[in-house]
């Protein structure tokens, strides 16, 4: 598989010729959390709410973007540059990073691309690799995919020049990052194949991991085994979307399952992510008909998100509304959509406020149009 996966990409990409400098692996982590107008469109939730495929990455160790550059500046002194360009090219990354903080994209890109000549210039093998992965993801979050794949297929021809190990968990995220791309774009061959490459190698290299003992491993170690796994939960996790997108449920159940299992073992029970996914995989077990099950799964995340305060409750409550009333509990659905309402609008989610809206109205929509037999329960399709 990873044979075939490298001659896939030396056919798409310019492969360099192996640099003589020394490696750096300092490749951001997966994509941070995309802008709510910019989430992927596959259907994970009656109500068109669930986060995107990359959108959030917290199933992923967060080492912060403080960190990785602060890794650079250090990696940026063994390349023996002029101290100005040196300066300059950090100058320009730092005001990159703020742009993008402040939601100045235009302007971060401006920065990242006056970054990008500069480290062509100098050779600065490592720089080149940071600065087109932070394009790249740019670019994905503008909405402008084939830009995208250009800079990270660019990146990760760096990183083989290099001698990275397709296996390395940073060769990986940006091959997850590709796959979920090709999902996007209806190129179903390439999505699949991303997505086999990611899962097999990260499978192989966790079941590898764990042949040490937990109490033998080093601090390094346990930290490695530790992302290959939260790594592996998020190619679970976008796969699962994907499959769902495509209404091939099973699959979808199925990879939601582990990557839950995976989230709830390595970040807790009540993690963020973890209550995402138990509201992912209710939604596709509802699809499923299996209204019972949906139903225990959601409510047990919903009464964990009130109890935590979960930033994303009122998506939580609009996904076990939709789930209600496919159950047959009307009352109990519209009483939740409209607590999910109010939360989006106090939380300034314009897109959740409107997918709620249009649960709402759909629901009323049904009942005026379908009268109720005596004796029948109400049912929403």
């Amino acid at each position: 598989m990873a044979a075939a996966y490298a001659g896939y990409l030396s056919k798409c990409c310019h492969v360099f010729r192996r640099s003589t400098l020394p490696k750096c692996n300092i490749l951001p982590s997966i994509f941070a959390r995309v802008t709510r107008g910019q989430r992927n469109a596959a259907v994970t939730s009656h109500s068109q709410l669930g986060t995107t495929i990359e959108g959030a990455c917290s199933l992923t160790r967060k080492s912060g973007g403080s960190a990785r550059l602060a890794t650079l500046m250090a990696a940026l002194s063994l390349f023996g540059s002029s101290e100005s360009k040196e300066e300059e090219l950090i100058l320009l990354l730092k005001k990159a990073k703020l742009s993008i903080a402040k939601g100045e994209l235009e302007a971060a890109s401006s920065f990242l691309h006056a970054a990008a000549v500069i480290a062509q210039q100098e050779r600065h093998r490592a720089a080149i690799i940071y600065t087109y992965s932070q394009m790249a993801n740019l670019a994905y979050v503008q909405g402008q995919l084939l830009e995208a794949e250009k800079l990270f297929k660019a990146a990760m021809s760096y990183m083989l020049a290099d001698g990275m190990p397709q296996d390395d968990n940073a060769f990986v995220e940006m091959s997850l990052k590709l796959a979920a791309m090709y999902a996007q774009q209806n190129k179903p061959e390439l999505a699949e194949h991303g997505f086999r490459f990611c899962l097999e190698t990260l499978e192989a290299k966790v079941q590898k991991l764990q042949e040490t003992p937990a109490h033998q491993l080093t601090e390094e170690e346990e930290i490695l085994r530790k992302d290959t796994r939260l790594l592996l939960g998020l190619c679970l996790d976008s796969r699962a979307r994907y499959l769902a997108s495509t209404r091939r449920l099973s699959g979808a159940a199925d990879d939601y399952s582990k990557a839950l299992e995976i989230s709830a073992q390595e970040q807790g029970p009540h993690h963020h992510q973890t209550l995402v996914l138990m509201s992912d995989l209710s939604t596709i077990l509802d699809m499923q008909g299996r209204h019972d099950d949906a139903l225990a799964l959601i409510r047990q995340a919903v009464d964990a998100g009130r109890a935590s305060g979960h930033q994303d409750l009122h998506i939580l409550l609009a996904n076990m509304a939709a789930i209600l009333l496919h159950a047959g509990c009307r009352d109990d659905g519209m009483r939740l959509f409209h607590e999910a309402l109010s939360l989006a609008q106090a939380a300034k989610d314009e897109e959740a406020v409107r997918h709620i809206l249009q649960g709402l109205e759909r629901t009323t929509e049904n009942t005026e149009t379908r009268p109720e037999q005596e004796g029948a329960e109400p049912r929403v399709t």
